[in-house]
């Protein structure tokens, strides 16, 4: 089985070489697709320099910040244009230890089309947020879960394995979230394409390095974006 594994960058370049690392010690047989939306801080630069020596690193370097929704979408076109079986999307912050990798792909290989990383389903946690952070991460999943009729617990968590079969059946045309909703938005269209889907207790885990990339605003623009998927 061939897995790429996505790495969603803006201004990651503290947490890149350390993630990196990490990934290809517990699974060595995967490729690694770095996304960067053009980081000011060197992301990219590092990936490309990186690029000379080690072929399992991949590198799309876009022009601009255009959104974790569009970012996605280009590590999805390029899993299934390269004929990968697996996509395994990570946040790149370190906040998605990769130790987990080789259950995802384990329950994956069962024949789940989505395997998801999970901090609510039993056994899995999260270190280092604020109880208000808590509260609201937990409202955003019951608002999916009601709104888009999802069954699965953590609906707005990006560490995920995908299996690329099953993504050739989505409709890019309809997709309208370009920020952090899409993450509900994918599997609401998935599940609408028959998916099965299974969640992997995770330990989530605060990011040491740089700043959190949701803001205010982002966060209600997914509610209404949400809303509005469902409505549409």
């Amino acid at each position: 089985m061939r897995y790429l594994i996505s790495l969603l960058t803006y201004n990651e370049i503290e947490n890149l070489p350390i993630i990196t690392k990490e990934i290809f010690e517990v699974a060595p047989d995967v490729d690694i697709l770095v996304v960067d939306d053009n980081s000011p801080d060197g992301t990219s630069d590092w990936a490309a320099e990186q690029m000379q020596t080690e072929p399992r690193l991949k590198l799309i370097k876009r022009a601009s910040k255009q959104g974790l929704g569009t970012a996605t979408l280009a590590a999805m076109n390029y899993a299934i244009e390269n004929e990968y079986d697996y996509l395994i999307n990570l946040d790149a912050d370190i906040s998605h230890p990769p130790r987990y990798i080789p259950e995802l792909r384990k329950k994956a290989e069962e024949g789940v089309d989505v395997v998801i990383g999970s901090r609510y389903t039993k056994g899995g946690k999260i270190e280092g947020w604020s109880l208000i952070r808590r509260l609201m991460s937990k409202a955003i999943n019951f608002y999916a879960r009601t709104i888009l009729g999802l069954k699965t617990k953590d609906n707005s968590g990006s560490f995920r394995c995908y299996k690329t079969d099953k993504l050739k059946t989505l409709d890019h045309k309809k997709i309208v979230s370009k920020g952090y909703a899409f993450l509900e938005e994918v599997l609401y269209r998935l599940k609408k394409q028959k998916a099965t889907f299974a969640e992997v207790p995770i330990t989530f885990v605060e990011r040491k390095y740089g700043k959190s990339k949701i803001n205010k605003k982002e966060a209600i623009t997914a509610l209404c974006n949400i809303l509005y998927i469902r409505i549409m």
